[in-house]
């Protein structure tokens, strides 16, 4: 089963549905998720508004792409000192 991708504006709404008196077994059936993730979300975006959670999840995926970045330019020093250790 693929999993569902929340935007920032629906997770925060969640929470604050949470916050106004709901229950957590009534939101996890009405939006479909995991209470596991419902109490992920809650310990890491409890408190944040949209904005905020927009902006962390961009910096999120920008430290996503950095790490991906640093892993391939990596591999090819890794390479490049294979191929010249050889040379000598």
């Amino acid at each position: 089963m693929k999993a569902k991708r929340f935007k920032s504006e629906q997770i925060s709404l969640i929470l604050q549905e949470y916050d106004n008196g709901q229950r957590v077994e009534d939101l996890v059936r009405k939006h479909g998720i995991s209470k596991a993730t419902f109490y992920t979300w809650r310990k890491r975006y409890q408190g944040m508004d949209i904005k905020s959670l927009k902006r962390l999840k961009e910096l999120e995926q920008e430290n996503k792409q950095l790490k991906h970045m640093y892993a391939e330019l990596a591999l090819d020093l890794k390479v490049a000192k294979e191929i010249i250790e050889k040379k000598l």
